[in-house]
């Protein structure tokens, strides 16, 4: 069984290794970061990475889930919460912008190499994000129902909207930018309950 830790026992080597490709993916991309490469700058063996990941192409597809499972979660607790439905759109509006600044070379690797993914694992990572957006939607369209929000808009394309915005956060947000990323969030997600106001 190899070893989940390197040496010392600090760090996973899962987390080595992934470290290592996020930063090789978005220095380099993905199609001019090699195997080898990958594993000396997380000063592992090959075997590792294949222990843990199986390919190079099951790194790319973690750098985004990992990003997306957290989102996920994190939208799961806000569309549950006991609060108002403005209020739990809000709070889910403005986080994917915070999560997604705060990984922005995974979500930039992503768009930029989703094209490498195999046909299967390009058809799960689809079916993860679709699984996503419709549960934001639900928030926008418990809010429609409810008279709070507007229906002037199908929620749809309210969804389409924001999430247009979220992905291109890795074409302009800069770190040290006049905005901070608490700040873009709350700039975008008033804007989008600005949209919905009835």
């Amino acid at each position: 069984m190899a070893r989940t830790t390197d040496g010392n026992g600090a760090t996973p080597v899962p987390r080595r290794l992934l470290a290592a490709a996020t930063r090789l993916f978005a220095e380099r991309g993905y199609d001019r970061t090699s195997v080898q490469e990958i594993v000396e700058a997380a000063g592992v063996t090959k075997g590792a990475l294949y222990h843990y990941f199986g390919s190079k192409e099951d790194l790319l597809h973690e750098v985004y889930a990992r990003v997306l499972r957290l989102q996920q979660e994190r939208l799961d607790a806000f569309a549950d919460a006991d609060a108002p439905v403005e209020r739990r759109l809000r709070d889910a509006a403005a986080d994917v912008v915070v999560t997604t600044i705060e990984n922005l070379d995974d979500a930039s690797i992503f768009f930029r190499s989703m094209h490498h993914l195999s046909p299967e694992k390009n058809k799960q990572v689809r079916a993860e994000r679709r699984r996503y957006h419709e549960r934001f939607r639900a928030l926008v369209e418990e809010g429609q129902r409810a008279g709070v929000f507007s229906t002037a808009t199908p929620a749809d394309l309210v969804v389409d909207y924001h999430f247009g915005s979220v992905h291109h956060l890795s074409t302009w947000y800069r770190p040290n930018g006049p905005l901070g990323p608490q700040e873009v969030a709350d700039h975008l997600a008033d804007l989008l309950l600005r949209a919905l106001r009835p």
